[in-house]
């Protein structure tokens, strides 16, 4: 919500032009499968630039987390403001009105409230690269007009290298450096859409939500990005032996570390992820100059956000569908009216959920939905340090005897399936699969932060462990969980 001063400042020269002051607007940046692998996160190889400006505009989050490593679970929770136990998504196929038809998305709580909504991209979930170019799963009451690009590197699909052949292109460790340059490819014409949109609307209350595909695999991009990256220059993760057997099997998406790819093909894929990231950035950067040029930039509220986590090789895991940190923890960058702590980062802890309650909030929106789960990040915008006692929670389903659990002979009967739910604290993560039945985790990130050392059966952090798992069975509760 403005500040006195912001709003006397708007009413003031409203009332010189006879016009009511207009609210604020939002520009909604989502990317797909990205890491804190940036410059403003710390990261010492990798190269976005437009997003360090961003985060010295703003406030970064150091310890966000997705409610769901998977990306239509962790986008139904986020736009409907509702955990993933009373949306009842868990896997790519099932549309949240299926199940809860009446909810008030976020967009359509702006819609309520006089703004102009539309998405270019992917803001809910599609088959990457399957269904780009077409509506996927999207949300048709969320928006006022939609916009689906499809770019070269559709047509460049044949030309792909697959690191790991039995795998499809979507969840594959795969890529293609393209001479194309990046204006053909799909995420360029999210780009250059949204900025269309910006200057066509820019009269009026928007909440406009730009949705990349990358840096999610197929990691194509132009061949200058892949330069940057001379892969013998990277360092890979490098397991300890006996690392994939440290937490529960159900734990492990991956049930041969690295897909069993070798070294050398982990540092080609590496080079093509990093390569796509940096791309990604260089998209977000044409956003924020085309706000600065139409000079929309004071009155409008960015969020920089990716749908979840990613491994590169964390625990032998590359991509997502863990509760392991490297999977649910995500890059996130609030800038804009209301934000008053410019460059400051938060160490507290907070999950996607707190998205629409922190919009909403800065926006003074009514008709706001009372049964949101989360809560408005305002004070953490005002003072990153202000004092914040709030978990993340993030969560998995495993198939029937399926991934790492049938290997390890926790094999289940036909339907059935095994929940994991985890709870993030500043200093620890705890973790129960199948109500603890089928095994826990404990981590302590102070003392161990590659969670290397599991403290699960460990007399002396009982207790510890204990009041861990009765947070989160009355949050879980709270958020439906049977």
């Amino acid at each position: 919500m403005l500040n006195r001063r912001q709003f006397l400042t708007l009413a003031g020269a409203a009332a010189l032009s006879g016009q009511t002051p207009k609210k604020p607007n939002v520009l909604f940046i989502a990317t797909d499968d990205l890491t804190t692998t940036l410059g403003c996160y710390g990261h010492p190889i990798v190269k976005t630039p437009n997003l360090d400006k961003l985060a010295k505009r703003g406030v970064l989050f150091s310890r966000a987390y997705a409610q769901f490593a998977l990306c239509s679970p962790s986008r139904s929770s986020l736009m409907t403001g509702l955990g993933p136990d009373t949306t009842k998504i868990y896997e790519l196929q099932t549309h949240f009105r299926s199940v809860i038809p009446d909810v008030v998305t976020m967009s359509q709580c702006f819609q309520k409230n006089g703004y102009y909504t539309a998405r270019v991209g992917k803001i809910y979930h599609y088959g990457n690269p399957g269904q780009i170019g077409t509506d996927g799963l999207d949300d048709a009451p969320s928006w006022n007009h939609k916009v689906n690009p499809r770019g070269v590197d559709k047509d460049e699909e044949d030309k792909i290298v697959n690191l790991t052949p039995g795998r499809a292109f979507g969840s594959a460790l795969c890529y293609y450096a393209s001479p194309e340059p990046g204006e053909k490819h799909t995420d360029g014409l999210v780009a250059s859409e949204t900025i269309k949109l910006l200057e066509q609307n820019k009269d009026k209350p928007f909440f406009i939500a730009a949705g990349f595909y990358k840096p999610h695999c197929p990691y194509i991009s132009p061949k200058k990005y892949f330069d940057m990256y001379p892969p013998q220059k990277l360092k890979t993760y490098q397991m300890i032996p006996g690392e994939m057997e440290i937490a529960p099997p159900w734990a492990y998406f991956i049930k041969e570390a690295n897909f069993g790819i070798t070294d050398e093909k982990a540092h080609e894929a590496l080079q093509a992820y990093y390569a796509a990231v940096t791309f990604t950035d260089d998209n977000v950067g044409k956003l924020v100059a085309a706000l600065d040029r139409l000079g929309l930039t004071d009155n409008t509220v960015i969020v920089f956000w990716s749908d979840h986590g990613y491994a590169l090789g964390e625990h032998g895991q590359w991509m997502k569908q863990t509760v392991f940190e490297a999977a649910t923890r995500i890059p996130l960058i609030f800038a804009g009216p209301g934000i008053k702590a410019k460059g400051k980062a938060s160490p507290r802890t907070v999950e996607m959920l707190d998205f629409y309650p922190t919009l909403t909030d800065l926006c003074g929106l009514n008709q706001v939905p009372s049964n949101l789960h989360g809560r408005s990040l305002r004070p953490l915008l005002e003072n990153p340090n202000a004092t914040w006692d709030r978990p993340a929670i993030s969560q998995m389903r495993r198939g029937a005897g399926a991934g790492a659990g049938q290997k390890a002979g926790n094999k289940k009967a036909a339907g059935q399936f095994v929940h994991g739910h985890s709870i993030r604290t500043e200093r620890y993560r705890f973790t129960e699969w199948a109500d603890g039945k089928e095994g826990e985790e404990l981590y302590d990130y102070k003392t161990d932060p590659k969670e290397l050392k599991n403290l699960a059966k460990s007399d002396a952090h009982t207790k510890l462990k204990e009041e861990l798992r009765t947070r989160l069975r009355k949050i879980t509760k709270d958020r439906g969980r049977a």
